[in-house]
């Protein structure tokens, strides 16, 4: 199934936390830090595996490294906060950071920034949106990394959450996404925020809520 919901009780611990109104911005982005780190792990499982031999102090044993070159691709700007818990498991994986931003009056994503390279270096790309819920910006990023030149089924989109619309949305437009969210929630508001949800996470992550 290409969508994977995440149902771990440390998740959703630290995902309660990130829902309360008075948790702190150091606390939020803590939270949106392990929640990434968790989801970069149980998206990896299926990682192709390369042998090679190595020698302990004690003897020979049969060691193994990642094959495929991973690049990370987060959402400015929210997307920054998943970005470090993923460089903890790929230290070595090139950020390709894609700036897009949904206009409030019609909710349609705009992109303003691109740092894609002309051609594909990286086989497989792990897409950072921490909130899905119209859809709109991950479908634009989606498009942008197919555009690129990376097939559908090198991209994982890790989700902190996402809502069931938004989500659908997404996978009736790219049948075949694999999808690693760490919860859904059923409905979105009518000026498109997800509900109960988690508030702007850019502006929570960042500490420029304003009152």
């Amino acid at each position: 199934m290409p969508r994977h919901v995440l149902s771990h009780p440390l998740v959703n611990a630290r995902l309660s936390n990130l829902r309360l109104a008075t948790t702190s911005a150091k606390d939020f982005r803590e939270g949106i830090h392990d929640i990434s780190f968790i989801l970069g792990v149980e998206a990896s499982r299926d990682l192709e595996e390369q042998t090679f031999d190595g020698q302990t102090p004690i003897g020979p044993f049969t060691g193994s490294i990642i094959k495929p070159r991973i690049g990370l691709t987060p959402i400015l700007r929210a997307g920054l906060g998943m970005t470090d818990a993923l460089l903890t498991l790929f230290p070595a994986a090139p950020v390709y950071h894609l700036g897009l931003f949904r206009e409030k009056v019609s909710l349609q994503p705009v992109e303003y920034y691109s740092k894609l390279p002309s051609v594909p270096n990286v086989d497989i790309c792990f897409l950072l949106d921490p909130l899905v819920a119209t859809g709109g910006t991950a479908y634009a990023a989606l498009t942008m990394l197919l555009d690129w030149g990376i097939p559908l089924n090198r991209i994982k989109l890790l989700v902190v959450l996402g809502s069931e619309s938004g989500l659908r949305y997404i996978e009736s437009s790219y049948p075949g996404l694999e999808i690693w969210v760490a919860a859904v929630d059923p409905s979105i508001t009518h000026d498109g925020l997800i509900s109960p949800g988690l508030g702007d996470t850019g502006d929570r992550l960042f500490h420029t809520t304003r009152e």
